[in-house]
C-alpha cells in the first residue's frame, strides 16, 4: 500500500456536531461498544467526535494475525467497516476510531496503523524465504493433492490486466506453501509470465483455500497457470477471462447521469416522489407502514468533571417536542447546614445543594440524581443518572442554569418527526402478474454513495422508457420496487451530526450507557436486526451491546425500518429478486450470509443449481459495472458472504432468501483503485470526494440495470435445460462420474433403477467454491436422472410427480463387475 493517496481516494468529511457539556472535556475515553466502567482519568470526555473535529474519528487500518482477532474486535464492539483483505502479516480490517479508542486498542495489543486515505507501504515480500524454510521442513512428508477452484485474468480501470488464482490443498496446516507460475499467453513457455506465492485463507479458525491477497498485475493475459505445493503437490489449469462479456450497447438516445451531489434522505425521498408525479402511468409511490423513530433525540446536559462527581440528565420529551426548553441549575445556598432540595418553575429545574455547618457543599452526584428522580415535578421533565454506572460518591459543584439540548444540527427542512419511508414502484403493469425486483440502498447510514445508485437507476428507467427499446422491455415485463434509503434517520444523522454513523438513531441503551458522550454510538445495525441466522439464533457477526457498531437490537425485527422491508416482500409476493447496495470495497455477494463460529456452521447453502445461477448472473451484472470505467469486481470478492467477507448475523439478504425464496445479491460499491505508480490497490472509504462517488454511482447503477435484465430473462425463460453424465474415473473396482448441464440447473438422480423425482438425491457441490460432486459406484449401475433450471423448466418436459418415463438414463460400467 502506498504512503499517500490521491484525491480520488480521499475520504470526504462532513460538518458535524458534538453535544456540548457543561464541563471542559479531554482525557481517556472508553472504547465504544465495550462495557462502560467509570473512567480512570480525571475528566469525563466524549467517546467519539466527527472526523472534522479536532482530534476526531478516522477510518484507520488495523492489522490482526487471524480471524480470532477479528472476532475479538467484534466482541469489543469496535466499529468495523465491511472491508477486509489478507496481507502479509495477517488480515487488514478498517475501523472507525477516535484517538482515544485507537490508543486503547493499541494498549490491548492491537496493531492500529494509519488512516485509510494515507496508508503506509507494506514491508518487502518475504515469500522466497518462507518457501525455502517450509520446503526444507516438509521435504520428507508425503505429497498433497491440489484442487483448483478458480484461475482467471481480467482487465480493470485503464485496461490493465490482473491475475486471480484460488487453489485448495489437502494439507490444511499453516506450513504448506503454494506457489503459482504462469505463462505469457498461448504458445509461450511455462513460467514466462511470472511467479508468486499464494496466501493461506482461513476463516473462523478453518482453512478455506489459498489465494492471492489481491489480484496481481500481469503484462500479458496468461493461458495456463501451474500451482506447486511445498509438499510436492502440483496442478496445471487453464486461465479463463473474468467479466467483459459483450452486452447490447444502449441506444443512441439513451440518457444517464442524473445525480450531481450527495443527497440526504429528505432530498432522496422528494426526488422519487417527484418522479412518481412526473411519470404517473408507469410509477406509483408505496408508503411503507412502519414510521421510523425519526431524526430526533431527547435533550441532555452533563455536569461534573470526574466520573464519581459526574451525572447527566435526559429530558422525558424529545428535544423538538419541548425537551430543548428544559433547564437545570445547581445552586449553592447562602446558608450553612442547608438540606438538598429540588424546585421547579415551568420548565426550569433548580437543585439547592446541601451544605455542612461551614457552608461547604456536601451533595454527591448520586444524591442529586436520587433527588431529581424522586421529585414529581422534576421527573416529569427529566431523568437523571450517574456516569456509566459509577456509584456517584463524588461531590458536585454549583453550576449555572444550563438548557438541555438534543444537539441535532440538521436544518429545519429535515423533519424531527417519525419518517415516512417510501418505495418507488415502476412497471407498466403493476398488478402482481410480473416478476418483481426489490432494489434497496443505504441500510448503513454512512454509505453516502448507495442512495445515489438507487436514484440514478430510477431516473434511467423512467427517462429512457419512451425511446429506448431495452428499457421499455424491462419496465413492460417487470414490477420494480426502489427503496433508495433504508435507514433515513441514521443517514440524516450521518449528514449533519456524525458522518461515521452506521446505525439508525433509536437509542436502546440503559441510562448507564446513555450519557451525552456516548451519543454517537447509539442505534441498531439494521443489517443485523433481521430474523434469519441472527444473533438470537446463535450466529456470529452481531452484538448484544447497545453501543456496538453491530448491535442487533433488543430483538429480531425490533426496528420499523426492517419491518418495512419484510412487509414489502410479503405484500408483493411476486418479488423474486433483490439487491442490497452497500459500500465500500467492491464486493458482489449472496446467501448464506452468516455462520455459527463453532465449527463455522453456515446457514444452509443454496443448492448447486442456484449457486451456479448466482455465478452466471454475476458475469452479466459485473460486466455491466465494468462498462463505465473498466472497474472489475475481483473473483475473490465475489461469492457467498462468509466465503469472501465475514459472518453477518441477521442480515436482510438471508431474511429474504430463506423466508421468501427471493434471489438476492449484495453490492459493496467502491472497489479499490489501482495506483500504477506504487503497484498497490487503495480503498476509497465510505464518503469519497463526489467525483469518485459519482463514478461509483454511475457504474453500479449499470449493475442494477443488469440485475433487471437478469430478472427479465428469468421471467421469460421457457427453455428446458439439457444435461449429460460424464465418467471422470474408472478402474477394476469402481467408477466415478458427475453431471454437467448446459445452463445452471439442479440434477436429481437415482442409482437403484427407480424413477427419479424431486425427492431423489440431488447433485451437490464438492465444497466451498468447488464444482459438482463426483459420485462413485463399486458395481455397474444404471443411473436415472433429470434436471430443473432455476425458472422451473424441467428437462425433456419430464413430470417428476407423474408416471411418464422420459427421464435421462445411462449405464455406468465397472470393469470388474459387469
Amino acid at each position: 500500500m502506498r504512503s499517500s493517496l490521491t484525491g480520488v481516494g480521499r475520504a470526504r468529511a462532513v460538518a458535524a456536531f458534538v453535544l456540548p457539556v457543561v464541563l471542559a472535556l479531554g482525557a481517556s475515553p472508553v472504547l465504544a461498544g465495550s462495557a462502560a466502567p467509570a473512567l480512570s482519568g480525571e475528566e469525563v470526555v466524549p467517546d467519539r467526535q466527527p472526523s472534522t473535529a479536532q482530534d476526531g474519528v478516522a477510518l484507520l487500518r488495523v492489522v490482526v494475525p487471524d480471524q480470532a482477532a477479528v472476532d475479538r474486535l467484534n466482541a469489543l464492539g469496535v466499529d468495523l467497516a465491511e472491508y477486509r483483505r489478507a496481507v502479509d502479516d495477517g488480515i487488514e480490517v478498517h475501523a472507525v476510531l477516535s484517538p482515544g479508542e485507537a490508543r486503547e486498542l493499541r494498549g490491548k495489543g492491537f496493531d492500529v496503523r494509519d488512516a485509510v486515505p494515507n496508508q503506509a507501504g507494506f514491508a518487502a515480500n518475504q515469500a522466497e524465504r518462507r518457501i525455502a524454510m517450509s520446503a526444507a521442513a516438509t521435504a520428507a512428508q508425503r505429497n498433497d493433492t491440489l484442487t483448483p477452484l478458480r484461475a482467471e485474468w481480467f482487465t480493470s480501470t485503464d485496461d490493465r490486466r490482473f491475475l486471480s488464482v484460488e487453489v485448495k490443498s489437502s494439507a490444511t496446516d499453516a506450513e504448506t506453501v503454494l506457489t503459482a507460475t504462469w505463462d505469457s499467453g498461448p504458445g509461450t513457455p511455462p513460467g514466462s509470465g511470472g511467479t508468486a506465492t499464494l496466501s493461506r485463507f482461513t476463516d473462523a479458525g478453518q482453512y478455506m483455500y489459498h489465494r492471492f491477497d489481491y489480484p496481481l498485475p500481469v503484462t500479458q493475459a496468461p493461458a495456463r497457470v501451474t500451482v506447486r505445493s511445498s509438499r510436492g503437490g502440483s496442478v496445471t489449469v487453464p486461465v479463463t477471462k473474468w467479466l467483459g462479456e459483450r452486452r447490447t450497447p444502449p441506444g443512441r438516445h439513451y440518457v444517464s447521469d442524473f445525480v450531481d451531489h450527495y443527497m440526504d434522505p429528505t432530498e432522496v425521498t422528494r426526488r422519487i416522489t417527484g418522479l412518481a408525479a412526473e411519470f404517473p402511468r408507469i410509477t406509483q409511490v408505496v408508503d411503507l407502514p412502519y414510521r421510523t423513530n425519526g431524526y430526533r433525540r431527547a435533550a441532555q446536559a452533563q455536569f461534573g468533571t470526574a466520573p464519581a462527581s459526574t451525572f447527566h440528565v435526559t429530558s422525558t420529551a424529545y428535544g423538538s417536542q419541548g425537551g430543548n426548553d428544559v433547564s437545570l441549575a445547581l445552586v449553592r445556598p447562602e446558608a450553612a447546614s442547608a438540606a438538598l432540595k429540588v424546585s421547579v418553575t415551568g420548565k426550569d429545574v433548580v437543585v439547592g445543594l446541601a451544605t455542612d455547618a461551614s457552608g461547604a457543599i456536601t451533595s454527591t452526584a448520586r444524591q442529586v440524581v436520587e433527588a431529581l428522580n424522586a421529585d414529581p415535578a422534576a421527573s416529569a421533565l427529566l431523568r437523571a443518572s450517574t456516569y456509566r454506572g459509577d456509584q456517584g460518591d463524588g461531590l458536585v459543584a454549583a453550576a449555572p442554569a444550563t438548557r438541555l439540548t438534543d444537539g441535532l444540527k440538521a436544518p429545519q427542512s429535515v423533519s424531527r418527526e417519525p419518517f415516512q419511508m417510501k418505495a418507488l414502484r415502476i412497471g407498466a403493469k403493476r398488478d402482481g402478474s410480473r416478476v418483481g425486483v426489490f432494489l434497496y440502498c443505504q441500510e448503513h447510514a454512512r454509505e453516502w454513495v448507495t442512495p445515489l445508485v438507487c436514484v440514478e437507476t430510477a431516473e434511467r428507467l423512467l427517462r429512457n422508457y419512451a425511446h429506448d427499446p431495452r428499457t421499455r422491455k424491462i419496465i413492460d415485463d417487470l414490477d420494480i420496487f426502489v427503496l433508495p434509503t433504508a435507514n433515513p434517520d441514521g443517514a440524516h444523522y450521518s449528514f449533519y451530526d456524525y458522518n461515521m454513523q452506521r446505525k439508525n438513531m433509536t437509542n436502546h441503551c440503559p441510562a448507564r450507557s446513555a450519557d451525552p458522550a456516548s451519543r454517537n454510538s447509539w442505534g441498531v445495525d439494521l443489517n443485523r436486526n433481521f430474523s434469519v441466522g441472527s444473533l438470537f439464533d446463535g450466529y456470529s457477526g452481531a452484538s448484544s451491546d447497545c453501543t456496538s457498531a453491530v448491535f442487533a437490537g433488543p430483538a429480531e425485527l425490533s426496528e420499523p425500518e426492517d419491518r418495512n422491508q419484510v412487509w414489502l416482500t410479503r405484500k408483493y409476493p411476486n418479488i423474486r429478486f433483490a439487491m442490497n447496495t452497500h459500500s465500500y470495497g467492491g464486493y458482489f455477494m449472496w446467501p448464506p450470509g452468516s455462520y455459527k463460529e463453532a465449527g463455522r456452521e453456515t446457514l444452509p447453502r443454496v443448492d448447486l443449481g442456484t449457486e451456479n445461477y448466482f455465478w452466471e448472473a454475476s458475469r452479466h451484472i459485473l460486466s455491466a459495472v465494468q462498462e463505465r470505467r473498466g472497474t472489475a469486481i475481483w473473483p475473490g470478492r465475489t461469492g457467498p458472504v462468509p466465503d469472501v467477507l465475514y459472518s453477518a448475523a441477521g442480515n436482510s439478504a438471508d431474511e429474504h432468501w430463506y423466508n421468501r425464496g427471493i434471489i438476492g445479491w449484495d453490492f459493496e460499491v467502491g472497489a479499490d483503485l489501482y495506483d500504477a505508480a506504487t503497484g498497490r490497490f487503495q480503498p476509497v472509504g465510505f464518503q469519497p470526494p463526489f467525483t469518485e462517488g459519482h463514478e461509483e454511482a454511475m457504474e453500479f447503477s449499470g449493475g442494477q440495470i443488469a440485475i433487471l435484465e437478469v430478472a427479465r430473462a428469468y421471467a421469460n425463460d421457457r427453455r428446458r435445460p439439457d444435461s449429460e453424465l460424464k465418467v471422470t474415473g474408472r478402474d477394476d473396482s469402481s467408477a466415478t462420474f458427475t453431471f454437467t448441464t448446459d445452463e445452471p440447473a439442479n440434477v436429481y438422480y437415482t442409482l437403484d433403477g427407480s424413477r427419479p423425482t424431486l425427492n431423489s438425491r440431488k447433485l451437490v457441490s464438492s465444497g466451498v467454491r468447488e464444482g459438482a460432486q463426483r459420485i462413485t459406484v463399486n458395481r455397474t449401475t444404471e443411473v436415472h436422472w433429470f434436471s430443473v433450471d432455476v425458472a422451473g423448466n424441467v428437462e425433456r418436459g419430464y413430470r417428476p410427480g407423474g408416471t411418464d418415463r422420459n427421464y435421462r438414463r445411462e449405464r455406468v460400467e465397472v470393469r470388474g463387475n459387469r
